[in-house]
Formats: structure tokens, sequence, C-alpha cells
């Protein structure tokens, strides 16, 4: 029964011609479509890749046969190279896919035709990459007769929209893109007023999963920038925290190195995250130039300045408070009180060595080289060079002592001010830091949840 059927079918067939006896007769071709897995997404190439399951539904009127004349037969499957085969094509294809042939398709005895297939399909699609790696993609996939018009060749949808779009039943569900949806639309488009053309346009609608992405590339970037954020707690006036700095900037620069090769690359624009990454390597920097800007300030040298009474007005008394720093004033009024006493004892000592040797007042001994002496000792100390040289040694040990309490009182003053701008800058990067870290969490949440 089936050769029977066959040979009855094929015998006068012609395959050339739009299978209708009346030649106005339109020929309308159902078609659907389900997404079976998305192969791959070239961001660069702008190239999307996937593979579907398509199926074409059409009536052929020389199919048709009585199905009690052949054993009740309602059904047969013929070869698609003997029978007429719409030219459908997708207007987006850029390659030719490596699909399995299917050889044969099913006609009814109706005449209804199905021709069932799956098709690797790597079609150009305008991939929008700034939203890495929170971004959705949508892209289209247009079926047209390449040569046929809307009076000989219509299109329609095989299934209802709502069906279609929902559809997961076949989907691979265990890769890096997530299918959302598949949305249909039918249109004619005609060019330069020609005749009208029909075509169905599929938008298929992939989520990327950032897991990965964000395990790999965006917690390790966190990690160093809150690494960098606890360096702050290093004492200023130690080299280890320019060290840990450095070499938190150079971990950071192998990080982007090897990073480099994950991130999607296009000629048109550059997704969030890398300018993410290029804003921490910069507040890496700032952060570095800061410490040696404070570590410079309260490194003691002995040709320090004093510090200017408007920094003093400015960092020791506003700032203090305005940033709460209630200790640092205190610390410094008692350290200043103490180096007043502390030169007030080195006085008095001076003072009772020189009066011990008979002068009332050190000036007088130093005004003149120690001649003028008690009048119990005037007569022994009378010109006596080693008395003179006693004194001038004293004189000499107390300037010293002097200049070295004031060194000390200037380098503790700049060590105050290295503190307070410390605290004031570092305020300001975590708050510059956390603005960043906010507006960026808060606009991948909405593309995500989008």
């Amino acid at each position: 029964a089936l050769r029977r059927l066959s040979h009855y079918l094929l015998a006068h067939y012609q395959k050339g011609t739009r299978p209708v006896r009346d030649w106005r007769t339109t020929t309308n071709v159902a078609i659907d479509l389900m997404v079976y897995a998305i192969l791959s997404v070239d961001e660069k190439n702008q190239v999307l890749t996937t593979y579907i399951w398509y199926r074409q539904h059409w009536t052929d009127e020389f199919l048709r046969w009585d199905p009690t004349r052949f054993d009740n037969l309602t059904q047969i499957s013929l070869p698609v190279e003997s029978i007429w085969v719409p030219d459908i094509l997708i207007n987006e294809f850029v390659d030719v896919g490596k699909s399995p042939h299917v050889p044969y398709i099913y006609v009814s005895h109706h005449g209804e035709v199905q021709n069932l297939k799956p098709i690797q399909v790597m079609t150009a699609c305008s991939l929008d990459i700034y939203n890495f790696p929170f971004d959705v993609q949508n892209c289209s996939l247009t079926f047209t007769s390449w040569l046929h018009h809307i009076r000989d060749i219509n299109l329609s949808l095989w299934r209802q929209p709502e069906l279609v779009k929902f559809d997961r039943s076949v989907f691979m569900n265990q890769g890096e893109w997530e299918l959302l949806y598949v949305l249909s639309r039918f249109q004619e488009f005609s060019v330069k007023s020609s005749d009208s053309y029909a075509e169905m346009k599929f938008y298929v609608v992939i989520r990327r999963r950032p897991l990965f992405y964000t395990v790999n590339l965006l917690l390790p970037s966190i990690f160093m920038m809150v690494m960098d954020i606890v360096g702050f707690y290093l004492p200023p006036n130690s080299g280890e925290r320019v060290s840990f700095k450095i070499t938190l900037l150079l971990g950071y620069s192998v990080f982007l190195i090897i990073v480099s090769d994950t991130l999607p690359a296009t000629a048109v624009g550059t997704p969030l995250i890398g300018t993410y990454f290029v804003v921490c390597m910069a507040l890496l920097v700032i952060s570095l130039m800061e410490t040696i800007l404070i570590v410079r300030l309260v490194h003691k040298q002995d040709l320090q300045p004093h510090v200017p009474e408007w920094v003093k007005r400015l960092l020791l008394e506003q700032a203090t408070v305005l940033l709460c720093i209630r200790d640092r004033k205190k610390f410094s009024r008692s350290r200043t009180q103490s180096s007043d006493i502390s030169r007030q004892v080195d006085n008095n000592d001076s003072t009772a060595k020189l009066n011990h040797y008979g002068c009332e007042d050190p000036r007088e001994c130093e005004t003149v080289g120690g001649a003028r002496l008690a009048p119990a000792f005037a007569g022994q100390a009378e010109g006596s060079p080693l008395m003179h040289g006693v004194l001038r040694e004293i004189t000499a040990i107390r300037q010293f002592l002097e200049k070295r309490e004031e060194f000390r009182d200037v380098a503790h003053e700049w060590l105050q001010v290295g503190y307070v701008l410390d605290v004031l800058l570092f305020r300001a990067y975590l708050a510059a830091v956390l603005a960043y870290s906010i507006t960026l969490g808060t606009l991948w949440s909405v593309w995500r949840d989008a």
C-alpha cells in the first residue's frame, strides 16, 4: 500500500510549480519555532548561535488521496527532494550551521504537509553588553519567502502566541544563558514600493546567569577595595601603610590582566563592569597618593618649618570639631604642656648649676664669658680658662636641648596635622567608595529585576 500510494502521488507530480490548481489561490504556510539551546553568544562579532526545532505546515492540492483505496492509509512520509517546499529563509542568517539533514516530510490524505527539522542558526544580533554580566539580549529571527509575494505565499503562526511565548519544554536550561520568552509578530513589508512580502518575526529574549562572573570578577575586586579601606587603620607615621598600598595596587593590576580575557569586547562600547574596574584602580591610586602625602607630613625632619597658623586653625580646631576628634585636641594640649614643663625644668637645672658657680643669672655669665663670679670664688676663678670652658659647654648643652625640644614640638604639631588630615581624607575616600558602590549596586539590581 505504501509503494502504490507513493507511486500514485509522485508519478505525475511537478515539484517546480506552486501546488495550487488555481494560480490565484494563496499558499498559506504556518510556521512554528521552539528554542532547544543557546550554543554561543559572540559579542565581538555580534553573532548569536542557537539550536531550534523548526516546523512548517502548508496544503499541497496535488497530494490528496482516498484512504479507502490504499488500505486506510491517512499519512505517508515522502522524500523532501520530491515535492515542492516553500523558500522560507531567515533574514539574519550569517553562516550555515551544522544542522542535521532530515530527508523526509509527512503528508496527510487531505494534502496537509508537515516539514519538521532541527536547525542550527547562526544569526546577526545587535548585542548590548553595557549591563554585563546582568545583561538581557533580544535577538530576532525573521522568517520570510525570499522570492514569492504575499499573494503567492502568506505566513501565519502554527500555535497561539501565548503558547509560543513561554514554551520551554525542550529548552536545555543548564547553560550560561536563560531563555525568558519568545515573542512572535506578523508583518508585511515592501521594497521600493513593489509588491509586499509576508514575514514572521520571532524575538528570542535571553538573560545571562551572572553567578560565575559575580564570584570570579566582582567579589575579588570588592575584597581588594575592602582591604584598601582597612589599610587606613595602619599608623600613618609608619612606612608599612605605603608598602601595603603598593602591594595591593600591584595585585589589582595582575587581577585585571587575568580577567581581561573574560570581559566581552566590542568596537561599539565598553561594559559598565570595565568602567567599574578602571574606577577601582583609580581609587587605589588616589588612596596611595593620600598615604604618601600623610607620611610626608608626619615624617620627622630636623629642618621642618613650623605649622602655619591658618593650618592650625583650619585642621586642629575647626576640622577636629567637624570630624568629632575630641581626643586629638586634648592630646595636643597635654603634649604642649608637658613640653613647657620639661623646658622649665631644664632651665631651672641650668640656672641652678650656674648659680652653684656664683652666677645669679646665667645670661650674665654668658654675656661676660663667665668673668663675673661669686665673691667667694672671684679670686680663684679670675682668668681661669677651665671655668670659662665649663660655662661655655653648659650653655651649648642648654641651647642644644632647647633646640631639640623645639624640633620635637614642631614634629608633634605636624603629626597632629597629619592625623587630622588622614581622618578627613579617609572619610572622604570612604564616602566616595560607598556612593560609587551603592550606585552600581542599584543599577545592577534594577537591570537584573527588569
